[in-house]
C-alpha cells in the first residue's frame, strides 16, 4: 500500500466522481476525463478501423469524436459498476467505427490503375491477424462478460495495460485485483468461445 501512496495513485481521483463533476459542468473534470481515456481508446481502436475507411477517417479522430460524443450524452450513460464508463465508451467508438465502415462502403474506390482492386469490406488488421469468424466469436462472447469483467479483459488483452493502471481505470482496489478480476474474465471468455464455438 505504501508504493500506491508513493506514486500518487491515492489521489487520484475515482472515474464515478469524475463524471459527477463533468455532469455538474466542470470543465477541468472533463479535460481529465478525456485524457485518462484518449489514450487506451487509440490503442484498442488501432488495427479496427477496416483498410477501406483509412483513406476516410484517422484513429485519433475517431477517438476524439467518441469522447466528445460520450460526454455530451452523459444523460443517456447510468453505471452499474466497475468498467462501466469504459465499456460505455469502447460501445461508442465501435459504433463510429462500424458507421465509417458503411461509409466507405457506399464511396467509390481510388484505386491506380496497376493496384489489384480490393474489396470495400476488406478486413481490418486485427481480423487478418485472428480471422474474421474468431473476431466475431470473441466479440459476441465479450458482450456476455459481466461489466467489471469486460472492462478488464479489454483493458488487459487488447490495450496491454498493466494491472496497476487497470486497477485505477476500473477503480479496483489493487493491483491484485484486477490481476484477479482479469484472470476470472479469461476464463469466463474461453468458455463462452468454446460455447459459441460448438
Amino acid at each position: 500500500m505504501a508504493d500506491d501512496e508513493e506514486s500518487g495513485t491515492t489521489s487520484l481521483e475515482s472515474t464515478a466522481s469524475l463524471l459527477i463533476r463533468v455532469r455538474e459542468g466542470h470543465a477541468p473534470a472533463r479535460e481529465e476525463l478525456m485524457g485518462r481515456y484518449v489514450t487506451m481508446l487509440g490503442r484498442w481502436a488501432h488495427g479496427r478501423v477496416p483498410r477501406a475507411a483509412r483513406d476516410l477517417v484517422d484513429t485519433d479522430d475517431l477517438v476524439q469524436s467518441t469522447l466528445i460524443r460520450a460526454l455530451s450524452h452523459l444523460d443517456t450513460f447510468e453505471s452499474r459498476g466497475e468498467g462501466a464508463f469504459l465499456g460505455y465508451l469502447r460501445q461508442v467508438l465501435l459504433n463510429q467505427i462500424r458507421d465509417e465502415a458503411r461509409r466507405a462502403r457506399r464511396r467509390p474506390q481510388h484505386v491506380d490503375l496497376e493496384e489489384s482492386v480490393e474489396s470495400s469490406s476488406s478486413p481490418s488488421p486485427l481480423e487478418e491477424a485472428i480471422g474474421r469468424e474468431r473476431l466475431d466469436r470473441y466479440e459476441t462472447s465479450l458482450a456476455k462478460l459481466g461489466e467489471a469483467q469486460r472492462g478488464a479483459v479489454v483493458l488487459r488483452i487488447e490495450m496491454g495495460m498493466r494491472y496497476r493502471d487497470i486497477a485505477e481505470a476500473l477503480d479496483v482496489p489493487s493491483a491484485n485485483a484486477a490481476r484477479a478480476l482479469v484472470g476470472r474474465g479469461m476464463v469466463h471468455l474461453a468458455q463462452l468461445m468454446r460455447d459459441h464455438h460448438e
